[in-house]
């Protein structure tokens, strides 16, 4: 991967958009609160604001303060009705929940010893005014929002959303939906890599199923590098007759990488036609959808300007063997349990390349490192699929 984020472009334009809007936007300047939140003291729970030089004691409520109201300065020897989220009357130095007190119409009896700061939020306890909230560089997410709106930003700072032109080859490929003949099977890929885009944020220009005809294909690559800011096409990448795809980046731009060490997923080609980059990924349903998570989406939401962490592994105890080492980095797909109070990884049945449907079944991959064994009960590493499927939110 270093030599590929070596080949990064400069992040793209940037746009201020209202924060309805920015829902898994990459954030391109950090947010940083203007005011304290919360902004007042107040009460954590439902109950009566005293003074705790006070209790015990029978006290008069001497006012009832709600959320969203003002309160006066708490009387000597008086308790406040309060309420979650309401301020904390000046002079009052701790909340009594309702349960540990006893209401008598306008009195209110509270027994035991109180801490000054009971149930009392704090000014500034969750932000400071001045604190960055959130990093440029941040894949937002809701909880994001949120936070943007608790210290007052309606509007943010959002990179321009990359497009990213798609194209699939091969002569054996239809569109959903068209009838096949004998020799035809429908085009996975396609779908599966626009949505893939659609979920990183991104903006696929489909370019459609091309036929294993060079010129067609290098024409298609010409022109999807005059509307997009990266390629990615699946098939043609490997050494047959008919692949095509590596060669023409290659006569009509320059290659930079060919084949990576990983299993689903060898035959994967990068370079740039013109000044476009385009990732050449493998034909075969799995290994397409693998090394786009693997390498594309990293990369992609690098040049997006994102801020991405290595993917998470957690470790679980295979159900599986794996008695021969490989060559290659193989990632198994699997199905996770838990069995007497551990993680076990179920391997989904068939891994062959073209089984797509094991990617449907699995909720995790199991990484078996390059010349690594594994006996069934031995631990192993693995990254969930919501891990390996969706945005990084960094920072």
């Amino acid at each position: 991967m270093s030599r590929l984020f070596e080949q990064l472009p400069s992040p793209p334009a940037t746009e201020t958009l209202p924060l309805d809007d920015c829902l898994g936007r990459v954030l391109s300047a950090p947010v940083v609160a203007s005011v304290d939140v919360p902004p007042f003291d107040n009460s954590a729970m439902d109950g009566f604001a005293v003074r705790v030089s006070d209790i015990p004691g029978e006290l008069p409520i001497s006012q009832r303060v709600p959320a969203g109201s003002a309160a006066s300065p708490l009387a000597t020897g008086s308790a406040a009705r309060i309420f979650t989220g309401a301020i904390i009357p000046e002079g009052a130095d701790a909340v009594v929940m309702q349960e540990d007190a006893l209401q008598q119409g306008d009195k209110v009896s509270i027994l035991g010893c109180l801490s000054p700061g009971l149930h009392i939020r704090r000014r500034g306890s969750d932000i400071a005014a001045g604190e960055t909230v959130l990093p440029a560089g941040r894949v937002l997410q809701p909880q994001d929002l949120g936070l943007a709106a608790s210290v007052g930003s309606a509007t943010l700072s959002v990179y321009r959303k990359l497009k990213v032109a798609v194209i699939t080859t091969g002569d054996e490929l239809v569109e959903p939906g068209a009838t096949t003949a004998a020799w035809q099977i429908y085009n996975s890929n396609g779908a599966q890599i626009t949505a893939q885009l659609r979920q990183l944020g991104m903006t696929p220009i489909q370019f459609g199923s091309l036929p294993d005809d060079p010129v067609v294909i290098g024409d298609a690559l010409e022109r999807a590098a005059r509307e997009a800011d990266c390629i990615v096409t699946s098939g043609g990448v490997s050494v047959g007759e008919e692949d095509h795809v590596r060669n023409q980046i290659e006569s009509r731009g320059r290659l930079e990488l060919w084949k990576l060490a990983i299993k689903p997923g060898k035959p994967l080609a990068f370079g740039c036609v013109g000044d476009r980059p385009v990732f050449g990924l493998p034909g075969n349903p799995v290994s397409s959808w693998a090394t786009f998570g693997l390498v594309v989406k990293p990369w992609l939401l690098r040049a997006q300007g994102a801020l991405v962490p290595p993917m998470r592994r957690v470790v679980a105890r295979a159900a599986f063997a794996v008695p021969k080492p490989g060559t290659r980095e193989e990632y198994l797909r699997v199905v996770l349990a838990q069995q007497d109070g551990q993680t076990v990884a179920q391997l989904t049945g068939d891994q062959s390349s073209g089984v797509l449907s094991s990617t449907g079944f699995a909720d995790a991959l199991a990484i078996i490192p390059i010349g690594a064994t594994l006996r069934e009960g031995d631990a192993v590493d693995v990254v969930l699929l919501t891990e390996f499927l969706t945005p990084f939110a960094a920072g």
